[in-house]
């Protein structure tokens, strides 16, 4: 029986030979859903995020959108106004995520119901490896 091929990880690409452009996850958890709340160009206050959004800490919203913006997927415009006003919305790289997102949406819908299976069907009690 013969040995498989080593495994070779793609990051040898001389586009990549800095480490400027490698393959990346995308944010965090909660980066898709922010994205989907800013996805109609409207530049929205933390307050309106956080309302849509109940479900995510303050903490965890706020480090999200920085990582968002450090990324350059939104733009922060605060404002000198008493009390100070951030507005936050999607750059044009941001918005260039909509559509990927929308097809991970699409096979998330597609094969929901397998993963669901597969996972319901996975041993609670194997062990980690």
């Amino acid at each position: 029986m013969s040995e498989p091929p080593p495994i070779r990880v793609r990051f040898d690409d001389p586009d990549c030979a800095d480490g400027a452009v490698q393959p990346f996850r995308v944010g965090d958890k909660w980066t898709g859903v922010v994205l989907r709340c800013l996805e109609d160009g409207a530049a929205r206050r933390f307050g309106e995020l956080r309302a849509a959004l109940p479900w995510i800490t303050p903490k965890v919203l706020t480090e999200t959108l920085r990582s968002m913006e450090r990324s350059g997927f939104l733009a922060r415009t605060a404002y000198e106004e008493n009390p100070p006003r951030v507005e936050y919305a999607l750059t044009p790289l941001g918005r260039s995520l909509l559509g990927p997102l929308d097809t991970a949406c699409a096979w998330a819908r597609a094969h929901g119901t397998e993963v669901g299976d597969a996972r319901a069907a996975y041993p609670r009690d194997r062990p980690v490896a």
